[in-house]
């Protein structure tokens, strides 16, 4: 019986099954030209070292890592409440999660990050990702659940109820009393921001209010991209009484520009956004926001593929999660107008 006090290493093994290094490396890697009885060494070697934990002796005995991995752009308090869920989903599953992202928080967005992330991890370190906010549809030879697909996707896929969410909050500014309410949009490529802006769109029409295409602004979760078009709104001659941004981030930059150009919230101007992020609650006024439950999402996804790779999956591919409003201090009726 051999003790080994630090992790084994591939030297390790060959010691001890008597085989070179390389001959390791080909049978971990499941390389052909090695023998049974040498391929059979080599993993008697393995389980002698307690090397039975680690991904290499893992992928011999099962044909699986037992990885999976988490592909997001940059880390957001969105994407780490979508962490945080995942990782619950995880524990104590016997599957680990490696997370891959840029560098940069809120640096400029590459079309194909996912594309390449994805094709560094897939059926080397991991059994398959759940990417978040993809910027197209990717496609991997190992499972792929995406948080917030791009539209048309029909990948498996978990997103929440954007259009109704969309729908609730222009509905409660209406039901303020607001009738001139600005929309700063999410990137167009994705299924929850055409949601998003289809159901402010909706909302206002049932209404009777037609759509000011002015009071638009084309943005793309970005937080920065909301700035500027924030002070377009608000510097005009006839501004918004509301206005409702598709991320909480970029509702965050909206109440900052507010502050900036001397709008009171919510005196002047209402303000909602999209997600409840924690910063939401720790503002001053506190936001009005749609709970769509990251946490969930991240939960749900995780849950999805950890099944998918185990070939136990049997619910829908795309999966829809509830939302809720959640008023706080950042809305009230417009200034002259009773709540009704």
């Amino acid at each position: 019986m051999i003790e080994v006090n630090a992790p084994a290493t591939m030297s390790d093994v060959a010691r001890v099954a008597g085989v070179s290094t390389a001959t390791v490396s080909r049978v971990v890697n499941g390389h052909y030209g090695v023998s049974a009885r040498t391929v059979a060494q080599v993993r008697s070697a393995i389980e002698q070292l307690g090397y039975e934990s680690s991904l290499v002796a893992t992928s011999l005995r099962r044909s699986r890592t037992n990885v999976l991995g988490l592909v997001t752009h940059s880390f957001q308090s969105y994407t780490a409440e979508v962490l945080k869920g995942a990782m619950k989903a995880l524990s104590r599953s016997g599957f680990d999660l490696i997370i891959y992202a840029n560098s940069d928080l809120y640096g400029s967005y590459s079309e194909g990050w996912e594309k390449r992330h994805v094709a560094r991890l897939s059926g080397t370190l991991t059994d398959g990702c759940i990417v978040v906010t993809p910027w197209g549809e990717v496609r991997s030879r190992t499972p792929i659940v995406a948080i917030d697909p791009v539209r048309g996707s029909t990948a498996p896929s978990v997103t929440a109820d954007n259009l109704a969410g969309a729908t609730t909050a222009v509905e409660h500014l209406l039901g303020l009393g607001h009738r001139r309410i600005g929309f700063i949009a999410g990137r167009s490529s994705l299924a929850a921001a055409w949601s998003r802006e289809e159901g402010y769109r909706a909302a206002l029409s049932d209404a009777g209010i037609p759509i000011d295409p002015t009071l638009i602004g084309e943005g793309d979760f970005n937080p920065e991209s909301a700035v500027p078009l924030a002070r377009a709104l608000l510097r005009r001659a006839d501004p918004p009484t509301a206005i409702f941004a598709a991320s909480d981030g970029m509702a965050l930059k909206v109440l900052e520009v507010a502050a900036e150009l001397g709008f009171s919230v919510p005196g002047d101007l209402s303000v909602v956004g999209f997600d409840n992020i924690p910063e939401s609650a720790l503002t001053e006024p506190a936001l009005t926001t749609v709970d769509q439950s990251m946490y969930q999402l991240g939960y749900e996804a995780a849950r999805m593929l950890k099944s998918l790779v185990t070939g136990e999956w049997e619910g829908p591919r795309q999966v829809v999660l509830p939302t809720g409003l959640v008023i706080r201090g950042s809305s009230a009726p417009p200034r002259g107008t009773a709540r009704g």
